[in-house]
């Protein structure tokens, strides 16, 4: 005698496979994976045009050095800023806190120390910064936007006080030695070395530790990230921390790029990181964040900016395609997002 087993009350069969019940993580994967095959898509067809417009210029192993060192800056802000959305907040003041952090690393007092001194200058203007962001937002209650713009204008102000308007030139040979062919390590630039290592180290600790977890919690729903026992504020604090760090880092490796500090360095860093992060799939709501599609933003401004340069092109035509393609970038995510 056969024992009839009634299907379960909600309609579903559990009897069924579990190979057969799709998984969630298979389609965040899925998403994952088209979102960062769009943008490998992108990167390569402009190396295409770049190819076929200078083929002699632009795949020159000089200037592809040239790209990723150029990248290395704005990339390694990117990544600070990266994680910044990621947890539902905003930056406006990077590309300030760089001016600041080159012009007052490259002081004659700070240069008197060597090396060091420059490196440890630059770094600790950075985190001074992003201290002060963190507070105001975090403890003091003010809206990113506002406590980061406010930075913005005292940054830059700021920096343009220590220069007096002036260029400050790096006069520290082991500084300035960095930037020479003979410091390439396999052909690979130093600078684009670090922007590496801070895209892996950024890599691992948005995906693979507590802090990245808790960073995505706080901007999916920061509230219910409280009640699950996440301080927020302090979450808050050192997210800016980390920003603030970043934005030391790339100072340095601009002052080796350039050899000098001005005030007028990293000009719209803040919009082009911002934009890099969003066309690599981070929600600027927060709650979603993908370290590897904002390098991939980020190599692909800078490609563009050097096929423009190579063409002798217009800077506004630059502009206008950056807009379109960053347009482009999140209709494809949408489209993607929707039917996935």
């Amino acid at each position: 005698m056969t024992q009839h087993v009634s299907p379960p009350r909600d309609g579903t069969d559990k009897t069924a496979p579990a190979a057969r019940r799709p998984s969630v993580w298979h389609g965040l994967t899925t998403r994952v994976d088209v979102r960062t095959l769009s943008l490998l898509g992108v990167l390569a067809a402009l190396i295409l045009i770049g190819g076929i417009t200078k083929p002699d210029e632009f795949l020159d192993g000089r200037n592809l050095q040239l790209v990723l060192t150029q990248a290395s800056v704005i990339g390694v802000v990117t990544v600070g800023m990266t994680f910044v959305i990621t947890s539902g907040g905003i930056d406006l003041s990077v590309g300030a806190i760089v001016a600041l952090a080159s012009v007052w690393a490259t002081t004659v007092a700070t240069q008197e120390y060597g090396f060091g001194g420059i490196l440890f200058t630059a770094v600790a203007v950075g985190v001074g910064c992003g201290l002060v962001n963190g507070l105001l937002i975090a403890y003091g209650g003010m809206v990113p936007f506002i406590a980061t713009l406010a930075m913005l204008a005292s940054a830059r102000g700021l920096a343009l006080q220590i220069t007096e308007g002036r260029t400050q030139i790096v006069t520290v040979d082991s500084v300035l030695s960095l930037g020479e062919r003979d410091s390439y390590v396999l052909g690979i630039p130093p600078l684009v070395l670090v922007f590496a290592a801070v895209t892996i180290v950024g890599w691992l600790v948005l995906n693979r530790t507590t802090f990245g977890r808790r960073t995505v919690a706080v901007g999916g729903n920061a509230e219910a990230a409280r009640l699950a026992g996440i301080d927020v504020r302090r979450q808050r604090l050192y997210l800016y921390l980390l920003s603030g760090l970043c934005c030391g880092i790339a100072a340095f490796l601009l002052i080796v790029l350039s050899g000098s500090g001005q005030n007028t360095n990293g000009n719209l860093y803040e919009l082009d990181a911002i934009a890099a992060a969003i066309i690599g799939g981070t929600l600027l709501s927060g709650g979603r964040g993908t370290i590897t599609g904002s390098v991939l933003g980020v190599l692909i401004f800078t490609t563009i900016t050097n096929i423009f340069a190579l063409n002798n092109l217009q800077s506004d035509v630059q502009q206008i395609a950056k807009g379109a393609i960053i347009v482009a970038a999140v209709l494809v995510q949408r489209r993607t997002a929707s039917t996935t």
